[in-house]
């Protein structure tokens, strides 16, 4: 894969649910909460930012079903949280974010990345439901299949967050009207029962592209929220195997950058599916 070697150079610190008293556990992208480090300035936000809108200037290098992603990926960047919903909180820390403040990026240097990304979750097909129940290596076949990979993780955190680093595809704001998250767990629910029966009881996802403001900056639909997602863990550890973006079940966190990294390539899940990327053309 493209820059994947330049990748693993970098580890990704993402400091966010830190109340303005600089009490709160600071989430790292392991997914353990940690103490707080020394506090940092935190403006207020009157308003949220205008949403930039990331726009190829040039004809499409990339197939009709996906979209192009071509910008500057920052490894290193400060995510604040305003306003924390103390409600919930497990073993991710205090997960659900109602307000962050403007990303900062640290990094001295960005990476440039340039890609194709599909447009929907698997099967990519608007309005036809993903696909569930897949494991990270049936994914990497199924997009082997129609010539393309799965995504890397910096690949999708960028095409989430677009040019403004956003921790939400459509802002700095949580938005459970926007992105298909924080359902309740269905009544007597059986996590450990993964049979056809059971999985279609859990089922609270969506048709891919009927919430229309769940698109991020680069024009890709339904990346938080609805299906988990298998991407490329460029860190390795424990697996080459990681989920981004969350699932509909509220204690999710559902953010561009947070990734899960606990299970191996070969797990499947009620709430698992994925998304393919490509090289330009």
């Amino acid at each position: 894969m493209k820059r994947l070697s330049q990748l693993l150079l970098f580890s990704i610190i993402i400091a966010s649910c830190v109340r303005k008293e600089q009490k709160n556990p600071v989430i790292t992208e392991s997914g353990r909460p940690t103490p707080a480090p020394a506090p940092a300035t935190t403006s207020s936000v009157a308003s949220p930012p205008p949403v930039v809108t990331a726009t190829p200037t040039s004809p499409s290098k990339c197939p009709v079903d996906m979209v192009e992603v071509d910008g500057d990926f920052c490894p290193n960047v400060e995510q604040t949280c305003i306003k924390v919903d103390k409600s919930i909180h497990n073993v991710n820390g205090y997960v659900k974010c109602d307000e962050f403040a403007p990303t900062k990026c640290l990094s001295k240097q960005k990476i440039h990345m340039h890609f194709c990304m599909d447009r929907y979750e698997w099967p990519n097909q608007k309005g036809i439901n993903p696909t569930v129940m897949v494991t990270w290596n049936d994914m990497k076949r199924e997009c082997g299949k129609v010539g393309k990979r799965l995504c890397v993780d910096h690949e999708w955190s960028l095409a989430c967050e677009g040019p403004q680093i956003f921790p939400y595809p459509y802002g700095l704001v949580r938005d459970a009207t926007a992105c298909n998250i924080d359902h309740l767990q269905r009544a007597d629910a059986n996590i450990q029962d993964m049979s056809k029966k059971n999985v279609e009881y859990l089922w609270q996802g969506v048709p891919s592209g009927s919430m229309e403001r769940c698109v991020s900056p680069f024009g890709v639909h339904d990346m938080t929220g609805n299906v988990d997602e298998s991407v490329v863990n460029t860190g390795g550890n424990p697996y080459q195997s990681a989920e981004m973006g969350g699932h509909w079940v509220k204690g999710a966190r559902n953010r561009c950058r947070p990734k899960t990294t606990i299970h191996n390539e070969d797990f499947a899940f009620y709430e698992i599916g994925g998304r393919c990327c490509k090289d330009t053309q």
